[in-house]
């Protein structure tokens, strides 16, 4: 028996080994090359025709007609296609202006998260960035969660699915969220043929069920005039219908939710022939053209879709539980285009909605690993794609368990997502062309804001789900960044450590005595007689040889916020002395790997003097993780012990 537990150990041991490294596989990859729709496409692709990519954003902008026309009913009643206009003079007056900006000021697919990092500096860029993406992944996951209840609510529904199916939504839903998930566990290649494919199916039907509905509108004389009665009835002034549609209208905010994403898929663009990475011109140009034709398709089906269903459908079938909740377009196409075109209809609403569910997902993999590692405030596990998968679904899981899939519960969370980004982009835009002496654009953008600011605050004040979801992913997210950073705080941090000419020059030459002696210096007066007093108390403190040259590194602290950056170290012979100089985000990371890089440009281990700083430890790690100085030489010698286990080979630092 003892020999087969001894054999039966290894193999549970290889076991988990092979499971962990399925499960970490790319971790050493950058992971916005993660193959999904939001990646950036490979050197060797040249990118896609911009009414392709359309397709690839449209999986999430279109789909919302398989939920949007419902919700409008249950918001706004009988005022529906009212609304809906309003709604309308929003995206095209508002949103679409904001994106092309957008488009144009992060060409890479950052989005407007990045335009406004550019204008915070220090940590409240970072903790604002943080916030931001909080509310982004409450717009994604809720796609997710609310796409995949609206596709079990055309399943449940359909005449021909079995009966043991009614009732269990929920259970439904879950399996589709764990299907998308088990996709990218196994890998997602790029599908934009399928999104093509997809897009096209879905819209020929629904250009097809509008058809039918307005045929069905033309032959009864009566169905105009009665709506008409029923919705004078209700309002007693065409002032108090437009004051309603204007009150409810924020409701109908999650029509507006692909535009987001359509900056997202920038970089599948092909663009122009002369297009750089500096200027990508021609990629600009198309993202506005694949802006705008979405922004105007969606807006034609909207308004049309609304008409249709406020005409034809009974306002109680709208209701939790009625045949038309969730899937207005649908109970149309199998009211008068027949059960068999109904259920294709059903299978390619289901196709789409769980593709956008694909979208919003790739998106999370792209957005959450663009911003944190680079901000030190990501494990380092969340650099490969199936751990954050298997975080996401999990997330996704409790919130439809918690909103028992239903669309409309839903629907104010996702709404709140979206509002945010929309909100943010404007904000960002009208800085942007305020920076730019536009001074008549940054009053149209600033109108812009206002009512999207509007419109969020009302949003949140009658469905505070939203905020509340979005509350809970910010917290978790700057709970999380803060501990890694952190915990990363002893990492080298720089990639690259770069020497000018007179650098060089003046280590060449220091080092042709022996190992280099780095003297650690923070002036204050930049004068001789400060020099010179530096270098004779460390003489006498540290017991640096005499006869000794040494070199004075001086590093300077641009932004302590930032995490990885590029080094390049200046020489300069001044005040009696030979100074190597540098700006860096931290001071002691970036001796250490300026002291690792001179070991290898010069063969011998260098020696760096440090004197003690006056305080309390405590203070210094506090000061060095907010400022990114404190009480140098003991971080700098944990930094040198992390980035190198042989201690023959380790930097030596003294203090005195």
């Amino acid at each position: 028996m003892s020999g087969k537990r001894q054999h039966t150990a290894p193999l549970r041991g290889d076991t988990a080994e092979r499971c962990r490294a399925w499960l970490l596989q790319g971790l050493s990859e950058q992971s916005a090359r993660h193959p999904g729709p939001h990646a950036n496409p490979p050197a060797e692709d040249k990118g896609h025709r911009w009414w392709r990519v359309m397709c690839l954003t449209g999986v999430d902008y279109f789909s919302t007609l398989g939920y949007q026309p419902g919700i409008a009913a249950l918001a706004a009643g009988l005022l529906s296609p009212l609304a809906t206009l309003v709604l309308l003079a929003l995206t095209l007056l508002g949103a679409l202006p904001v994106y092309r900006r957008v488009a144009r000021e992060s060409p890479h697919g950052e989005g407007s998260i990045a335009m406004l990092e550019r204008l915070l500096p220090w940590w409240a860029g970072k903790l604002f960035v943080l916030v931001l993406l909080g509310f982004a992944a409450t717009d994604f996951i809720i796609t997710i969660t609310l796409s995949a209840a609206d596709a079990s609510a055309h399943v449940v529904e359909n005449p021909y699915a079995p009966n043991w199916l009614h009732g269990n939504n929920l259970w439904i839903t879950l399996v589709l969220i764990g299907l998308l998930g088990a996709v990218f566990l196994k890998g997602f290649r790029e599908a934009i043929g399928v999104a093509v494919v997809l897009v096209a199916l879905y819209l020929s039907l629904n250009v097809v069920v509008l058809a039918a509905a307005a045929w069905q509108v033309a032959s009864d004389p009566v169905v105009v005039p009665n709506w008409w009665d029923a919705m004078t009835a209700e309002h007693s002034s065409p002032f108090v219908m437009i004051g309603v549609a204007l009150l409810v209208f924020p409701r109908l905010a999650l029509g507006m939710s692909g535009f987001e994403t359509g900056v997202a898929v920038m970089p599948q663009i092909k663009g122009g022939p002369t297009d750089t990475y500096e200027r990508p011109v021609g990629r600009i140009r198309d993202t506005r053209k694949l802006l705008t034709t979405a922004a105007l398709i969606m807006s034609v089906f909207l308004l049309l879709s609304s008409l249709a269903t406020t005409l034809l459908i009974p306002q109680d079938d709208f209701k939790a539980g009625g045949p038309a909740n969730g899937r207005a377009l649908a109970y149309l196409a199998h009211r008068y285009l027949g059960e068999v075109f109904g259920t294709a209809y059903d299978i390619s609403t289901i196709c789409i909605l769980w593709f956008a569910g694909a979208s919003a997902l790739a998106g999370l993999l792209n957005l959450v690993p663009r911003f944190l590692p680079r901000y030190g405030m990501a494990p380092e596990w969340t650099r490969a794609v199936r751990p954050l998968v298997l975080v996401f679904v999990t997330i996704a899981t409790i919130i439809t368990w918690y909103f028992d899939a239903n669309v409309d519960k839903q629907s104010g969370a996702y709404a709140t997502g979206v509002l945010v980004l929309m909100l943010s982009a404007a904000f960002a835009s009208t800085v942007a062309v305020h920076r730019a002496g536009r001074g008549r654009a940054a009053l149209g953008f600033g109108v812009i804001t206002v009512v999207f600011a509007y419109t969020l605050v009302a949003n949140v004040i009658e469905r505070p789900d939203g905020i509340k979801i979005a509350a809970l992913f910010i917290i978790v997210i700057v709970m999380t960044s803060f501990a890694s950073r952190v915990h990363r705080a002893f990492e080298l941090r720089s990639a690259e450590v770069d020497f000018d000419a007179t650098a060089t020059r003046i280590i060449e030459e220091a080092s042709a005595s022996g190992p280099l002696r780095i003297i650690a210096n923070e002036p204050s007066e930049h004068t001789s007689a400060e020099y010179r007093l530096k270098e004779y108390s460390q003489r006498q403190e540290t017991h640096i040889p005499d006869g000794r040259p040494v070199l004075f590194l001086e590093v300077f602290v641009k932004d302590s916020s930032d995490f990885t950056a590029d080094l390049t170290v200046r020489g300069e012979e001044k005040h009696g002395v030979r100074r190597l100089r540098v700006e860096a985000a931290t001071v002691p990371n970036a001796i250490a790997a300026i002291l690792l890089r001179l070991r290898d440009l010069t063969g011998e281990v260098p020696h760096a003097y440090f004197t003690w700083t006056e305080g309390a430890p405590l203070g210094h790690l506090l000061r060095f993780l907010v400022f990114g100085d404190g009480e140098t030489a003991p971080v700098t010698r944990e930094v040198l012990r992390r980035a190198e286990p042989v201690p023959e080979r380790r930097p030596r630092v003294h203090v005195g």
